[in-house]
């Protein structure tokens, strides 16, 4: 379903990236209740690396881009990421702007359950990884496992050669195992869905298999 929706983010100019946020702001349409938010906001990250003279610095530049994505009357999933293509090129043209700084300005309401503006992210890192080498050392990457959620739900992705690995990383104070599995399965099925008929409208894209729907509409 990647190579099918790689495909057809290439005919609308664009890319991947606008394709899963595109899909992932629909889930979470979804999971909001009483009827869906149609406004929502997601943030991700960015390498903050705009000049030449950056490329060989060491340091982290990257910054936090809230992309706000309006599903109201989309007549499909077309018409859909072609909005999340505007916005993201958009927030792509002002992505030196520090997130601190729009926090600022915007004044949200402050609550210490939450951090301000976001509370998800989508990240992909489709940067090719080189190797590590330095002379005379011997270096490994090692995961780091923090054991703390930044946002409430962020969903990770990195492109392999042949698909995309996946993880999630979430707040066990609002969500349970279960429950998360259950989300990364109705994505799947979402994009799938997306990329077989994009010319659908998203609210009737299905993400239950016929198990979970016979379950909802018969047995509860």
């Amino acid at each position: 379903s990647i190579a099918r929706l790689t495909g057809l983010v290439q005919g609308q100019g664009a890319t991947l990236f606008m394709a899963l946020l595109a899909g992932f702001a629909v889930l979470l349409q979804r999971m909001s209740g009483d009827g869906g938010q149609d406004d929502l906001a997601v943030a991700t990250p960015i390498a903050g690396r705009l000049w030449p003279e950056t490329e060989l610095l060491i340091g982290l530049f990257v910054n936090t881009l809230a992309l706000r994505v309006d599903l109201a009357a989309a007549e499909s999933f077309l018409v859909l990421l072609g909005r999340v293509r505007e916005r993201t090129l958009a927030a792509y043209a002002h992505q030196e702007v520090p997130f601190e700084r729009l926090v600022e300005e915007l004044a949200p309401e402050r609550d210490s359950s939450r951090p301000p503006l976001v509370q998800v992210m989508l990240a992909l890192q489709n940067a090719p990884a080189a190797p590590l080498a330095l002379p005379g050392l011997e270096l490994t990457a090692t995961p780091l496992w923090t054991g703390t959620a930044k946002f409430e739900l962020s969903l990770l992705l990195t492109e392999n050669g042949s698909g995309l690995d996946a993880s999630i990383e979430y707040a066990t104070d609002l969500f349970e195992a279960p429950t998360i599995a259950r989300l990364a399965v109705h994505f799947l099925r979402l994009l799938e869905e997306a990329a077989n008929d994009p010319g659908r409208r998203p609210a009737e894209l299905e993400i239950f298999s016929a198990a979970e729907r016979r379950q909802l509409l018969v047995e509860w």
